[in-house]
């Protein structure tokens, strides 16, 4: 039960989305510009630095939702869902590029504190061919993704453990997006950005 009086139904941030709209608007708008919007690296990379930063910091949630979100950008065959699980246990040892696997380095250190990020984490990713674009906006996932992890954890939000569910958020936010969405609409059925 969250600590805070939440509508009946909306897990995670869903229900902290439609508790303060106001706040809700900017945090999607965020998140829509660091996880959908054009780049160089793939909707699904950012995801996976997104669910593995959430990984770190223990939100069942976050790392859940964007896993799946990742996995469907990949397809969303139970292997690109395997991979995503491999990511979170050992991004190293995982079929990951060597660009990414330097980003994941970085995402890392952020997590662990800003100022644990060197000058070799950074030229390491740069000779693995990231550009200094991707290396500011994998710090800028890490550290939103602190901020949206402690806040759906220090409210105490509801985290259900069922993976159909978190399955279906997926496919939803890898078909809509992050803004322009009714978060009070039960999770029911996955629709299109065509419906």
């Amino acid at each position: 039960m969250a600590y805070i009086e939440l509508e009946e139904g909306l897990p995670g941030i869903r229900g902290l989305l439609a508790f303060s709209p106001a706040t809700a608007k900017p945090m999607c708008e965020l998140a829509e510009a660091l996880l959908g919007g054009p780049h160089t690296l793939t909707p699904a990379e950012r995801e996976m630095i997104a669910t593995y930063v959430s990984s770190r910091n223990d939100c069942y949630y976050c790392q859940t939702c964007h896993g799946s979100t990742a996995a469907q950008h990949l397809g969303g065959r139970p292997a690109d869902y395997d991979l995503i699980h491999q990511m979170k246990q050992n991004y190293e040892a995982a079929p990951l590029s060597d660009k990414m696997k330097a980003l994941l380095a970085i995402a890392c250190k952020v997590q662990m504190g800003g100022k644990h990020v060197t000058v070799e984490d950074v030229e390491k990713a740069r000779q693995h061919g990231a550009t200094d674009k991707e290396i500011h906006d994998t710090v800028l996932i890490a550290a939103a993704f602190c901020m949206f992890n402690r806040y759906v954890d220090g409210l105490g939000t509801w985290q259900p453990r069922d993976p159909e569910m978190y399955r279906e958020i997926g496919k939803q936010t890898a078909s809509l997006g992050y803004t322009g969405r009714d978060w009070k609409k039960p999770l029911k059925t996955v629709p299109t950005r065509e419906s």
